[in-house]
């Protein structure tokens, strides 16, 4: 008895000793410029922004350029502005420059550092790939017999080369059981990525709108565009080009032509709480009859609901100049979204 006893208190000592020699779980640390430490886990660095999960504040994003120190006790792979990619064991930054290990060329500054852990494509290894899917619908019964449907599909795969984006949308409308409004559009494009950030392209689209007697619009040309701002805050990316155009109407004379054309789209995380402004416009212009134009912008704001659920308020204007006669040249359009966002 008096040896079990014994036993039991040698394995407690143990086990307690043990607890006091391990060490305590490491924090990483990060000082800003301002003084202040924050303290907790990082999670990852992009764009230049730094996230750290913390006990205090839950997730914080800091500013790259905010932050004059850093450790972090995990394995990171790091990529760096003139495209090199180490290993490192750990990391440790003091006075704004990166303390690396001998593998290490040359010294680095926090400020050439891209991104930390970069996903496969970001090192030029396939796609990434990114979209939306999202509805609009109001149904109204009794006095006012309403229903409406609006959809919308974005798809998106880019690599540091090129990228593919296809988009689809269109609305179907019926007031006291008629039907007023019915449209589709489609438009596919392939980007070739190029120094800094131009590049060039070529695209297709095919566009119905019964309504407006259109029976079938199809475009097809190159392009060349630029992505003037990629931060965040503010994203700009803008392409001009020619098309062939083809229109076949329903009851009005067909036409073909060459058109100039362009698209503009802006984005921004503003508002914060990841949330995202954001306008989107195309236009085309008959070379052949300068007169007409065609003019599509949609401005809105969409913002997070749950786990890549998010809803959007917008307004959209579709002038055509060159509408057929008997139909309106504008069509102003006010939808809620929902949808999903990948």
């Amino acid at each position: 008895m008096f040896l079990h006893v014994i036993r039991r208190l040698m394995a407690l000592l143990v086990i307690a000793a043990a607890a006091v020699i391990a060490p305590a779980q490491a924090v990483d640390r990060i000082e800003l410029r301002d003084g202040s430490v924050v303290l907790g886990t990082f999670k990852d660095a992009d764009a230049g922004k730094v996230t750290i999960e913390t006990s205090f504040a839950g997730t914080l994003e800091i500013a790259q350029e905010e932050i004059v120190g850093m450790n972090v006790a995990s394995d990171l792979v790091l990529q760096m502005d003139d495209g090199a990619v180490l290993e490192a064991t750990g990391l440790k930054v003091d006075g704004e420059q990166l303390e690396l290990e001998a593998e290490a060329a040359e010294n680095y500054a926090l400020a050439q550092l891209t991104r930390i852990n970069p996903e496969p494509w970001e090192l030029g290894n396939g796609y990434n790939f990114g979209g939306l899917a999202s509805i609009a619908f109001n149904s109204q019964k009794g006095n006012t017999e309403l229903d409406e449907l609006d959809y919308r599909v974005e798809g998106r795969w880019e690599s540091l080369k090129d990228r593919y984006r296809l988009e689809a949308f269109g609305e179907v409308d019926e007031a006291q059981g008629t039907k007023n409004a019915e449209n589709w559009t489609v438009r596919a494009r392939y980007d070739r990525i190029q120094t800094g950030d131009w590049y060039w392209g070529g695209g297709a689209s095919a566009e119905q709108d019964l309504f407006a007697d259109l029976d079938l619009r199809t475009t097809i040309g190159p392009y060349i565009g630029r992505k003037f701002y990629t931060d965040p805050i503010f994203e700009l990316e803008a392409e001009t080009g020619l098309a062939y155009i083809s229109e076949d109407f329903v009851s009005a004379e067909d036409r073909e032509y060459i058109g100039s054309t362009w698209d503009v789209h802006m984005r921004s995380n503003y508002l914060g709480g990841d949330s995202r402004l954001y306008l989107d416009h195309t236009g085309i212009w008959n070379l052949d009859e300068a007169e007409n134009i065609v003019l599509k912008t949609t401005i809105g704001i969409a913002f997070p609901l749950l786990k890549g659920i998010e809803g959007a308020a917008e307004v959209s204007w579709d002038l055509n100049t060159g509408a057929v006669e008997g139909t309106e040249e504008l069509d102003e359009t006010y939808r809620l979204r929902l949808g999903y966002s990948w």
